[in-house]
């Protein structure tokens, strides 16, 4: 029987967030399927996912304590172990979750599969520290890797316009949701507002926040009784939170936490679920707002019109009286949001784990 071996890179960095999440169901469905085995070269981790895992023997790492230099010295010590499992070779195909090639002079002659996420780093190189290798990785991996997923259509375009990878070297699979509606907690849970627009991620450049704040500052000024809550990439800033309190918005921008409970009920109750990205190599929480039957407000660019399909309402990112109209449009027209939601509904269906893994399996025994 084919076997797989991933390693720690993403369990290292990740206590929650889509890579964990992926390659926690790849191994998840991989048992399932009895048509493959795999394997986790992990020996610390806090990331919450792997309580799903209960065949993975990996001890928590000064969980609750923070420190400078804890994220690197858990790498560090994973990397380590990996190493030596990778050297034992008791596996068919390597499966590294990240972009750092530390593996390669471990692998021997063995046959590595790399996936792709996104081509963020090398798209937007002015938003990247100064000292982070991921572009410089990536494109080490990209080449000696015996195959390559992207997980869009998209991706696989900028791959091979950016980094001249050969087309047939590179495989579309798509990812999927664990994330389902809120059933019997609503909105009192997180102490929600009765109406409000949802903004999930990460607000540094490419995910376009600020043309989001402008779109919802418009919107305010005739609907006093209207919020925009956020969660997940953190809590606000000190430069965040002056910049409300100059548009008067303090007490209308609400943070709330991005566990799966969380999510579920901030997606299952909102209004709408506004992504104004102007780059995503796939965009999860899209899929997210489908399976909660939330409708979407999507920027008009990258993989977003490809994973959200007709089941959205699209905007140029780079208008924010674009996003005003296209948030009015679903605020407050019932028929248009019951519509969005039904053609969600009908979306999702198309992307499954037990697909991607299904997928993911016939790849490995291609190679192999």
């Amino acid at each position: 029987m084919l076997k797989v071996l991933y390693d720690h890179q993403c369990f290292s960095y990740q206590e929650y967030g889509g890579v964990s999440r992926y390659f926690i169901e790849l191994i998840k469905h991989i048992k399932l399927s009895g048509n493959a085995q795999s394997e986790l070269a992990l020996k610390y981790s806090n990331n919450q996912y792997l309580e799903e895992l209960k065949e993975i023997n990996s001890k928590s790492f000064l969980k609750g304590k923070k420190f400078t230099g804890k994220t690197t010295l858990l790498n560090f010590l994973n990397k380590r172990s990996s190493k030596k499992q990778i050297r034992k070779g008791n596996f068919d195909i390597f499966h590294p979750t990240y972009y750092d090639p530390y593996f390669l002079k471990e692998i021997s002659s063995k046959p590595f599969v790399i996936t792709v996420y996104d081509m963020t780093h090398e798209i937007f190189p002015d938003s990247v520290n100064k000292f982070d290798k991921t572009a410089e990785n990536k494109k080490i991996l990209v080449v000696k890797s015996k195959k390559i997923i992207a997980i869009s259509e998209n991706t696989k375009k900028d791959l091979i316009r950016i980094l001249n990878v050969p087309s047939e070297k590179v495989e579309v699979i798509y990812l999927a949701s664990s994330l389902k509606k809120a059933t019997g907690l609503d909105k009192t849970y997180l102490n929600l507002p009765d109406r409000y627009i949802l903004y999930v991620g990460s607000r540094k450049y490419y995910k376009n926040f600020k043309n989001a704040l402008l779109a919802f500052e418009e919107l305010v000024k005739n609907d006093d009784n209207l919020f925009l809550v956020c969660s997940g990439g953190g809590k606000f800033g000190r430069e965040e939170l002056g910049l409300f309190k100059s548009k008067n918005l303090m007490s209308k921008i609400l943070y709330r936490p991005a566990d799966d409970i969380s999510l579920s009920i901030l997606y299952s109750n909102a209004l709408t679920f506004l992504f104004p990205s102007f780059y995503e190599g796939f965009g999860i929480p899209v899929l997210e707002a489908m399976n909660c039957d939330c409708p979407l407000a999507l920027s008009n660019v990258s993989s977003l019109p490809e994973i959200g399909a007709d089941a959205a309402n699209y905007f140029d990112p780079y208008d924010y009286m674009d996003i005003y109209n296209t948030l009015s449009s679903i605020i407050y027209n019932n028929s248009n949001r019951e519509k969005l939601i039904e053609a969600g509904r009908k979306r999702r269906i198309n992307f499954s784990w037990i697909k991607t893994t299904n997928e993911t399996i016939k790849l490995y025994e291609k190679i192999i």
